[in-house]
């Protein structure tokens, strides 16, 4: 880090303990991107040392570069681990660093992108053979093969059933690589 890891208590003296493990796991997080500017670490201890079942919070702010910061607020009350500091911190830091990876694959550019599901209906179907043909909302025909086709919805098809499929180009034109049956409530 570039800056020094700077840890900072609410509603409780600090403490070297809680200390040491907030500055363990900001160290480990050098691992996931060697160029993290800064990190700043609020430990949040319960309102009332006297109540039973406080729970501790962590908010994390890392900056990195190209203004990518990562913010983590864990506050979950539903969690009874988080009654114990070490718990929560891990948990907080363990969100940190799935920001982190994503955030690094996106500066990558290595973020995955969904295809887009075509419409159509099937036009010609060999069901003897375990394949047909898809007809575009354009007019193509596009082949698929009973292995695309999903839910194992490949007997249930006829001529006329609609579907949603991902076409790409085979050794012999179109074909769709996944085929999902839809319902007519399904339908745009």
């Amino acid at each position: 880090m570039q800056v020094p890891l700077d840890i900072s208590f609410q509603n409780s003296e600090p403490s070297e303990e809680i200390r040491a493990e907030v500055e363990r796991q900001a160290k480990r997080l050098e691992k996931f991107h060697g160029r993290i500017t800064s990190c700043n670490v609020t430990v949040i201890a319960p309102q009332s040392r006297h109540q039973k079942g406080g729970i501790y919070k962590v908010d994390i702010r890392i900056a990195m570069p190209s203004h990518r910061d990562v913010f983590v607020t864990r506050s979950h009350e539903d969690v009874p681990e988080h009654e114990h500091y070490a718990v929560a911190i891990k948990d907080a830091f363990s969100a940190a660093q799935r920001q982190i990876e994503d955030t690094v694959r996106d500066m990558r550019g290595d973020v995955k992108s969904h295809e887009v599901e075509d419409h159509g209906r099937i036009s010609k179907f060999f069901a003897g053979e375990d394949y047909g043909f898809i007809e575009t909302s354009d007019g193509r025909e596009v082949y698929f093969h009973r292995n695309s086709v999903l839910d194992d919805a490949f007997d249930r098809l006829v001529v006329g059933s609609q579907v949603r499929f991902v076409e790409e180009i085979g050794e012999k034109g179109p074909q769709a690589s996944t085929v999902r049956a839809v319902g007519k409530h399904h339908l745009d």
